[in-house]
């Protein structure tokens, strides 16, 4: 069997597992969406958003890139966001990072990967506003992880400040973003305490307030 024959066989297989599950699915499924949540997470195959979420189709509106960076001149990441927030009237927004992330390894050891090295330097960034926190650390496994988690919640902060958010505040929209960091070892997700429901949630300085560690 040929790859691509493997696929269309698991499809089918699938899609009569839920339709006997449920004969509306498809049907209710096909007449429009309405998920609760907009998932801001990396692009690595382990970290896949619904099934982490234990949430079926439908329910997570999803924007994925190599170590979830959110940056303001990315116009997929914000066309994403403004359709989640202002067609969808999604009320949550999760940046996701995880631990063991190789996007934040290469960012961390400034190892040259090529292309991606330009947007890993954003993290890059991260590192050098937080690197007496992640310096005092002791050892390479423990700035590694702490460095995933400042990761998160600078771009949950970057997301706070983007006109899309703003905008949605501003005319009274409920709407709120919330940093979690996902461990591949035991599939757990853990908040690691931010979560902006308006302007004042949102720090003035770019790396300024504090995130506790997670547990762990």
């Amino acid at each position: 069997m040929t790859p691509m024959r493997d696929v269309l066989e698991r499809n089918r297989a699938w899609a009569q597992r839920m339709a006997d599950e449920d004969p509306n699915f498809f049907r209710e499924l096909a007449e429009a969406q309405h998920p609760c949540y907009l998932w801001i997470g990396c692009s690595d195959s382990r970290v896949p958003a619904n099934q982490i979420m234990g949430l079926p189709p439908g329910e997570v509106f999803v924007h994925r890139n190599v170590a979830n960076v959110v940056v303001h001149t990315d116009l997929n990441f914000l066309t994403v966001l403004q359709y989640a927030v202002d067609v969808l009237r999604i009320p949550r927004v999760i940046v996701c990072g995880h631990y063991g992330c190789g996007g934040v390894r290469a960012a961390w050891d400034h190892r040259p990967v090529g292309l991606a090295d330009n947007w890993l330097r954003h993290i890059e960034d991260v590192a050098a506003r937080h690197e007496a926190e992640l310096n005092a650390l002791p050892d390479e496994g423990a700035k590694l992880r702490r460095l995933c988690e400042l990761n998160v919640r600078e771009q949950a902060i970057n997301v706070c400040r983007t006109t899309v958010v703003q905008e949605a505040w501003r005319r009274g929209q409920t709407l709120s973003v919330h940093g979690l960091v996902y461990a591949l070892q035991d599939g757990l997700l853990t908040d690691l305490g931010y979560t902006a429901q308006g302007p004042e949630d949102v720090p003035k300085i770019p790396g300024a307030g504090a995130i506790a560690e997670a547990p762990a």
